[in-house]
């Protein structure tokens, strides 16, 4: 049997990606790190946010809200639900120590759905004040 080796995409595949996704947003990549802006929708009722991915070659994606900002919080809540920190509105997507997303996977079919998911629950999150979004606490 033959194995055969995923390789690592690029930054700059990544990035065209993600531009062919969403065609209005934005990107650059420098120093071998690619930082991307673009507006994502959950729902049709949803309000737009505009997100920056942070990819540095071999680290883990970072995903930011920039818009709105700051984010609204549930009725009583002090701080943001599932976030590396509130203040800049860095989302906690997914549990890195498990190892669910790697370098030879696309950002825009793995991170920009995920993130889409965690604006889902933020959503219900502030209408309810439950998180339904799971996740290691």
């Amino acid at each position: 049997m033959v194995m055969i080796k995923k390789q690592e995409i690029s930054l700059m595949i990544q990035a065209l990606r993600l531009q062919s996704y969403f065609p209005d947003s934005k990107y650059s990549i420098r120093l071998n790190t690619l930082v991307w802006k673009g507006q994502i929708q959950p729902t049709c009722l949803s309000p737009k946010y505009l997100i920056k991915v942070v990819y540095q070659r071999e680290k883990h994606p970072n995903v930011y809200v920039l818009d709105p900002k700051p984010l609204t919080l549930a009725k009583g809540e002090t701080r943001l639900k599932h976030v590396y920190n509130t203040e800049k509105q860095h989302l906690c997507i997914y549990y890195k120590r498990a190892k669910e997303w790697d370098e030879t996977q696309f950002i825009a079919d793995t991170i920009i759905p995920w993130t889409s998911e965690w604006l889902l629950h933020y959503e219900i999150w502030v209408a309810t004040g439950i998180w339904h979004g799971g996740g290691i606490h």
